[in-house]
């Protein structure tokens, strides 16, 4: 049954919003701590929450320091900038976040460009990367870094295995070549996984880690590296306008994101599970149970005779929010402000749709 109201808007706590794990509201702890923060001046570098959090994020991960950024974006083009120069190249896999949602900024900023390799359910093949290095050539750009996402957004939330990165990184000294690993999921990717979050970072150079999807805090990642490194990323958030003055406000819902919220993303796997084998029994949809290893389930929705945006438009109808991902893709996210009851009324509206029953 259709909850629309009035002026055809649905009253906000009856969405079931698995758009994304960015629609997480921040816990009632996190807005006291956002209240009570200690705050200081962060381009003078006299905010102590936020040199806790970046403490905390750099000894999490096993690096020497940290720098609080506003987003997973600035994370990684701090970080490719900081990295790559103008008329260098970054490897990265062919549906990687920086590729497809970061609006070329790796071309904008850093006057680089991306070397896409196609990846299996999201890793890098190391023999491919080894072919892209590029030998000295004046016709050929440098290759400046190698950049691997775990998880893998496009490819359903799968997990980058250590295996794949322990052989990148064989490939990476010996070309002298760096690695950065968006980690803004990096944490489902360690609970998924049972592997310690700091053995995926002691394989890359640098890792961003983003505190606003599944761990809840309002704002921010950290990008984290060696000291020097992370002194010369900076200048880099400086140039983007990302030098924040009382931060210790945002600093503080990240410090209690990773300390109490991690765990927690089992919740999420979990939920994404029953959902996941919910659909694949669903005629007309399928979904490859065999990529749904943390908190996304990419739905196959072909057989249904709708098309990603008219599927969506008619769950919207029921209340539930998804996303379209490309033709014949339906992308549902699961995190905390959503339930097991919220899951199940999710899979049953889709199921409706699948057969007809609510069209937009």
């Amino acid at each position: 049954m259709s909850i629309l109201v009035g002026n055809g808007a649905l009253r906000l706590p009856d969405w079931v919003d698995l758009r994304s794990d960015t629609v997480t509201k921040p816990t009632d702890e996190m807005r006291r701590a956002m209240a009570e923060a200690e705050v200081g001046d962060d381009v003078y570098g006299e905010d102590p929450t936020v040199r806790r959090l970046e403490e905390l994020a750099a000894e999490m991960l096993g690096k020497e320091a940290g720098l609080l950024v506003t987003s997973g974006t600035q994370g990684n083009q701090v970080a490719i900038a900081t990295h790559a120069g103008r008329g260098e190249e970054v490897i990265a896999e062919a549906n990687s976040h920086i590729f497809h949602y970061e609006a070329a900024a790796v071309a904008a900023i850093a006057g680089a460009q991306i070397r896409q390799i196609p990846g299996v359910r999201g890793a890098l093949p190391p023999e491919a990367v080894a072919q892209a290095i590029r030998e000295p050539d004046i016709h050929h750009p440098r290759t400046a870094l190698i950049e691997v996402e775990n998880t893998h957004n496009r490819a359903g939330g799968t997990v980058i295995p250590l295996d794949n990165l322990r052989a990148l990184r064989e490939i990476a000294d010996r070309h002298g070549v760096p690695i950065h690993i968006d980690g803004a999921r990096l944490f489902n990717a360690a609970v998924a996984s049972g592997v310690p979050a700091r053995r995926f970072a002691e394989l890359a150079d640098t890792v961003q880690v983003c505190l606003s999807k599944g761990l809840c805090a309002p704002v921010g990642s950290v990008l984290v590296g060696p000291r020097d490194f992370i002194e010369a990323a900076r200048q880099w958030r400086k140039r983007l306008g990302g030098g924040m003055r009382q931060a210790g406000v945002i600093a503080a819902p990240g410090i209690l994101a990773l300390t109490q919220m991690v765990d927690r993303l089992a919740e999420d796997h979990a939920n994404a599970r029953v959902l996941a084998e919910g659909l694949a029994e669903v005629p007309g949809m399928r979904v490859d149970l065999e990529t749904v290893q943390t908190n996304i389930v990419l739905a196959e929705i072909s057989g249904t005779g709708l098309a990603a945006d008219a599927f969506v438009a008619a769950l919207r109808q029921e209340g539930v929010l998804a996303s379209a991902f490309g033709e014949g893709l339906v992308r549902f996210v699961t995190h905390r402000d959503v339930d097991r009851a919220g899951v199940l009324r999710a899979l049953d509206a889709a199921a409706r749709v699948a057969k007809g029953g609510v069209r937009a």
